[in-house]
């Protein structure tokens, strides 16, 4: 971003879905735009899901859609790798400070590849939740936007090797490249700030971090994805081997006054979906469901009563007490009680999915502590805080994107009343 000073009718702050949806409905009505996001791409979580439920599509034909919309619309800037370090109003408009990351990759990029082929060195790729390796200069997945080669500056020896500048015909990369800072002058602030699974280390009785083949929903997603780590296949991580039997442990760390209190609304029915993934690549393997209450609304009872006819899918009412390694073999074993046995009950699989909550991404954002609730979410009061999105608390993608456009409305009253 080369100006150092910017004036837009509207910033939005996050580019999932939901500040997506946002910044281009609020262009198409004529107001001028900035879309800020932290990561080095568009598309939030959702470009990390394999499919919607329950009509079990890919999302990636949505945010293309979305992207077409956003890249032939003038009245939008994005601006990936920037964080928002501080907004406060004045005079009836909002001042905000922009820290602008370098990518180190500017526009001449033509995503040709040879860059990578020359990189000596990795990374963990956190697109796919640490489950494989990226060269340091990478482009984080298959359609990423911008489609443009980004350089992680902790795993790059930079200057010292330079090895992509060398092989670059295009001079596309400058290792060189230092942080910004950009003023913006906007008559209103969505924020769109989204989520982050919450953390499964802290769930130690569960065994996440202890043994490799416990992993959450959100790398379930990932490893169902054609171009996750496995190109789709659901495999056990520890041995890359298909996976046989398989337990979903529900409201891992949600419902708890220990963790997070709240419900996150989706689980239920994003584990509903994972069993749909496993049984499309293996007809016989028996899947465990632990759960407190399955919760699907409306529409969604049909799907989850379609699971429940199929015969190698299990359903335990109880909460899973711990996971272990089983005694005489590489497998694990999920101690749980059964409250309509009313015992407690022992299974043996290969692999744990463990549905971790939604976990509201605004800790790290220069609003007061006010107009923030207990559980981190925001308090959107249409005027002060416009927000919209996971931000103001779970929710699945229709109801974001519905949400998202609302934000708009808001905001176009708040500019206009200025």
């Amino acid at each position: 971003m080369s100006d150092k000073s910017v004036k837009s009718d509207l910033l939005v702050v996050g580019a999932g879905i939901a500040g997506i949806t946002a910044a281009v409905e609020a262009a198409e009505t004529g107001l001028s735009v900035i879309l800020v996001e932290q990561r080095p791409y568009i598309g939030g979580k959702v470009a990390q899901f394999s499919k919607y439920f329950p009509k079990m599509c890919p999302p990636r034909c949505g945010i293309e859609i979305n992207t077409r919309r956003l890249r032939t619309n003038s009245l939008i800037k994005v601006v990936t790798l920037t964080q928002v370090d501080a907004v406060a109003k004045d005079g009836g408009r909002f001042k905000a400070k922009l820290k602008v990351k370098p990518r180190y990759v500017n526009d001449r990029c033509t995503a040709c590849g040879e860059c990578v082929k020359a990189c000596p060195e990795s990374r963990k790729n956190d697109f796919n939740y640490g489950m494989d390796d990226t060269k340091s200069v990478y482009v984080p997945y298959e359609d990423a936007y911008p489609q443009q080669y980004v350089i992680d500056p902790v795993s790059c020896k930079g200057t010292s090797c330079g090895k992509c500048v060398e092989v670059c015909k295009y001079g596309a990369i400058d290792l060189s490249e230092k942080e910004e800072i950009v003023e913006v002058d906007a008559g209103a602030v969505i924020w769109a700030t989204g989520w982050e699974p919450y953390d499964a280390h802290k769930l130690d009785v569960l065994g996440f971090g202890v043994y490799p083949d416990v992993i959450t929903n959100v790398m379930m997603e990932r490893l169902a994805s054609p171009d996750g780590p496995t190109a789709g296949q659901i495999l056990r991580p520890s041995t890359k081997q298909r996976v046989e039997s398989v337990a979903f442990v529900q409201c891992a760390g949600s419902r708890d006054e220990n963790h997070l209190e709240y419900c996150s609304s989706v689980c239920c029915m994003a584990s509903l979906k994972h069993v749909n993934y496993l049984r499309e690549q293996n007809p016989d393997a028996e899947i465990h469901v632990h759960y407190i209450d399955v919760r699907s609304n409306g529409l969604l009872e049909d799907f989850y009563s379609a699971v429940q006819k199929d015969s190698k899918v299990h359903f335990h009412r109880g909460k899973v007490a711990k996971v272990v390694r089983a005694d005489k073999s590489d497998r694990l074993v999920v101690e749980s009680e059964d409250t309509l046995a009313g015992k407690m009950i022992s299974n043996e699989v290969d692999l744990v999915v463990l549905a971790t909550g939604m976990y509201p991404s605004t800790s790290s954002l220069p609003i007061d502590e006010s107009l923030v609730d207990r559980n981190g979410f925001l308090k959107s009061d249409g005027t002060e805080v416009i927000a919209c999105g996971v931000s103001t608390e779970p929710k699945d993608v229709a109801a974001v994107v519905r949400e998202a456009t609302g934000a708009v409305l808001k905001a176009m009253q708040v500019i206009r009343g200025n």
